[in-house]
């Protein structure tokens, strides 16, 4: 019988350290004599990306400072990218994808296929309804396993989720990317919108399986550019694929996690920068620097207003000032994250239009099919994220005008816009970044090992050295050394 422990461990029993018990029923929590309805798994699982994608805490998610959107005032450990002390980043972040996400998801798959059909409905209705769930559920084991690759590249896959193989291998990362495309192809398939899912029930998307085709093609596209210069013919015909089956064009399509407004489970960014009473965070300065330069009027959205008197009370400054990362920033003296990300209900993204827009731009410009140029893509990506942080269609306009698409330089282009819009989405900045190579972002402060670079992937949790430890040597080796300098195996520029 699956029960609540059962869920919460299935997916990194590899993690636990002591005896390893070969008993089939080893994960059963016999104190607990009932099981959990799969939407619930499923949710909690929501629940749990969407924290661990939001979160600017500096246990967990650290991509902000990766893409100099933030940075840090008195603690800054990880501002300097030094994973391997108390806070191990990768460990943290590795364990809730596996563990609370993909666990949790796993065990609802189970539990989908021991539901008991009522009699009120029919065969075939119920066989279309569990299919349904089914691929709802494999579309978000896709997306968590495109992070962890994009996170650390080689990684359990093929192994992950038995939880009779204490110590899965882990599979070459350039394997798993096709295999994730069949997976949505053949979750595509299975969903049919004349039938239910989960419905009211299921959080993110409510059950809506039309919803979820937008969301699993997104994913496409977003896995399919990855590969634009590593498999040039997959990439073109996965990208046409999902734009033709359909994906997130504009805001009211956009994909996010919304957060109820009170404790405990409000939005993670006013866990970390409000409830918690601390001053960790300020601005950082290249960003600041970049859209003062470009008169770009999100900056009065992403930032607070900092002001400079004199001693005799005089403004000496007025405007938005950042402070550098890696250093020990006063909260005092440097502009604040803006109030807009501070609402305890402000959603977490999953995808939103912008983003989606700059893919394809991209795509266009690669010379791939997507129903427009990459010019008009890029344009509407900027109005996209406009849009979504409140200011008009006319603010964007007269902001385009000032930053034309260039084709000859279209990576330059595409690159520092879409930096500049995913102000909020620091994991999907990083992969633009990884793969453009623009903006060109500098780490002066960086630790040693980090070779005064920007880390172009986690390495991997110091657990999986020591418990892992023969797995992980092999796929350290594999991927060229388990260092903040290797490059994920889509990232060849």
């Amino acid at each position: 019988m699956k029960k609540i422990f059962l869920s919460v461990i299935l997916a990194s029993t590899w993690l636990i350290t002591g005896c390893v018990n070969d008993s089939e029923d080893f994960n059963d929590d016999r104190d607990k004599p009932y099981e959990l309805p799969p939407v619930l798994q499923v949710n909690h699982a929501e629940k749990e990306l969407a924290k661990q994608i939001a979160t600017p805490d500096v246990n967990l998610n650290v991509f902000r400072y990766f893409q100099h959107y933030w940075t840090s005032t008195t603690y800054y450990t990880d501002a300097i990218f030094d994973f391997t002390g108390t806070r191990k980043v990768p460990d943290n972040h590795w364990n809730v994808l596996y563990r609370n996400v993909l666990g949790n998801l796993e065990s609802a798959k189970g539990s989908v296929l021991s539901e008991v059909k009522p009699a009120t409905i029919t065969q075939e209705n119920w066989d279309k309804q569990q299919n349904n769930k089914l691929a709802i559920i494999d579309i978000l084991q896709v997306y968590v396993f495109n992070i962890l690759v994009d996170s650390f590249g080689d990684v359990p896959y093929s192994e992950a989720l038995n939880p009779k193989l204490a110590l899965p291998k882990y599979d070459d990362a350039a394997t798993i990317y096709p295999n994730l495309l069949q997976r949505l192809d053949d979750d595509l398939a299975k969903l049919d919108p004349s039938y239910g899912s989960f419905e009211a029930g299921e959080h993110l998307l409510r059950g809506d399986t039309g919803k979820w085709k937008i969301f699993a093609n997104s994913l496409k596209l977003k896995i399919g550019i990855n590969l634009a210069d590593v498999n040039p013919s997959l990439a073109k015909s996965t990208i046409e694929s999902a734009y033709a089956g359909g994906v997130v064009l504009d805001s009211s399509q956009d994909i996010a996690f919304d957060f109820p407004s009170s404790a405990p489970d409000y939005n993670p960014i006013y866990a970390s920068v409000i409830a918690s009473g601390r001053n960790d965070y300020v601005a950082e300065e290249t960003l600041v620097n970049a859209m003062n330069g470009l008169n770009d009027p999100r900056i009065a959205v992403y930032y607070t207003l900092y002001t400079e008197k004199d001693s005799s009370g005089n403004i000496t400054f007025s405007g938005y000032k950042g402070g550098v990362l890696g250093t020990a920033n006063s909260y005092s003296a440097y502009s604040h994250i803006g109030t807009a990300l501070l609402n305890p209900d402000f959603p977490a993204y999953l995808f939103d239009s912008s983003e989606i827009n700059f893919y394809l731009s991209e795509a266009a410009a690669r010379g791939y099919s997507v129903g427009g140029s990459a010019e008009s893509y890029y344009v509407k990506a900027i109005k996209e994220s406009f849009k979504q942080w409140g200011l008009s269609d006319a603010d964007a306009t007269a902001y385009i005008a000032t930053v034309p698409f260039s084709s000859g330089s279209w990576k330059e282009s595409i690159g520092e816009q879409a930096w500049i819009a995913l102000f909020n989405r620091g994991f999907e900045s990083w992969n633009f970044w990884k793969r453009l190579d623009y903006p060109k972002l500098t780490a002066p402060n960086a630790i040693s090992w980090a070779e005064g670079k920007v880390p172009v992937r986690l390495t991997y949790p110091i657990n999986e050295q020591t418990v892992n430890g023969a797995n992980y040597s092999k796929a350290a080796g594999a991927i060229g050394g388990d260092l903040l300098t290797t490059k994920i195996f889509w990232d060849v520029n």
